[in-house]
């Protein structure tokens, strides 16, 4: 008799181009305001919580792209529609200076129980407002939250979405269905976790240091480098964009590019490189509750 096959399998390594060891990949979301007005959205008349998430796009973003532009590191930011129609020309501006614009909903919403046609109304809303300025169709995908549903696969492959990056099983990106690769994230890897306070609205009221911050990503950068795999990160403008975090952010970028056989690209980029691989997609199935 033949044994059951596991309900979920892990992924396959991934072969780097070239000499490559392993890859990794700097992401933003720029959420600005659409991150509070989705969890309370009585906040609109907060004027002082809504210049916290203003400065995201006002001074951060600046000052990221120029850290980038001084190395010469290609980024991907993920942008909800909200923020795009906000923030056209600060949005235009990334895109500009050679990065990339990646889907991150309408208003930040939360997709967690929504139906396929509710979820299906909010991503096609995001791209309608990526039209109405003037961007070029987004090639990738990142659910508000990380809070990614079973049918969500499905929606994106069907918009020609090329890669997701919401979910948390692997060290290496892997086909998650047909067309669509998934670039696994993590909470240690986000700096929501490390930084974001909003009395009454979220974060524990413990701001982290910096230096903490660059030294448990950096020890996160080089474990990943030697185990070959993709390393991550998420960081927010109104948090990361900030003086002296962006120079501990800065210091990290300086021993990533450092670091020899680093694959330092876009989300897209590695995205099609594990899409040409041609590995099978992954068995996962719904768990039972």
């Amino acid at each position: 008799m033949s044994r059951p096959s596991d309900a979920v399998t892990p992924a396959q390594p991934v072969a780097w181009p070239g000499k490559f060891r392993s890859a990794a990949v700097l992401t933003f979301d720029l959420d600005a305001e659409a991150a509070v007005l989705s969890m309370d959205p009585a906040s609109a008349g907060r004027m002082s919580v809504m210049s916290h998430q203003a400065y995201g796009p006002l001074v951060g973003v600046p000052r990221l792209l120029r850290i980038l532009a001084a190395r010469s590191v290609r980024a991907t930011f993920f942008v909800p529609g909200y923020t795009a129609e906000r923030y056209p020309s600060v949005v235009h501006a990334i895109a500009d200076a050679g990065h990339e614009i990646a889907h991150h909903g309408y208003r930040h919403e939360s997709m967690l129980g929504r139906s396929a046609e509710e979820e299906a109304a909010i991503i096609d809303r995001g791209l309608a407002a990526f039209d109405r300025i003037g961007l070029a169709r987004p090639a990738g995908y990142r659910a508000p939250l990380w809070e990614l549903n079973y049918h969500t696969p499905g929606l994106l492959a069907e918009r020609g979405f090329r890669y997701d990056s919401s979910l948390m099983d692997a060290d290496v990106p892997y086909p998650l269905t047909p067309g669509l690769v998934e670039v696994p994230v993590h909470w240690g890897l986000d700096d929501w976790e490390q930084y974001a306070y909003l009395p009454g609205i979220t974060g524990s009221g413990v701001i982290e240091s910096p230096g903490k911050v660059r030294e448990m990503w950096t020890d996160e950068f080089t474990a990943m480098h030697e185990e070959g795999g993709c390393f991550v990160l998420t960081c927010h403008p109104f948090l990361s964009g900030r003086p002296s975090r962006a120079r501990a952010l800065a210091g990290l970028i300086d021993t990533m590019t450092a670091t020899e056989g680093v694959w330092l690209t876009t989300m897209a980029e590695i995205a099609d490189h594990v899409a040409g691989l041609r590995l099978a997609p992954r068995r996962i199935e719904v768990p039972e509750p």
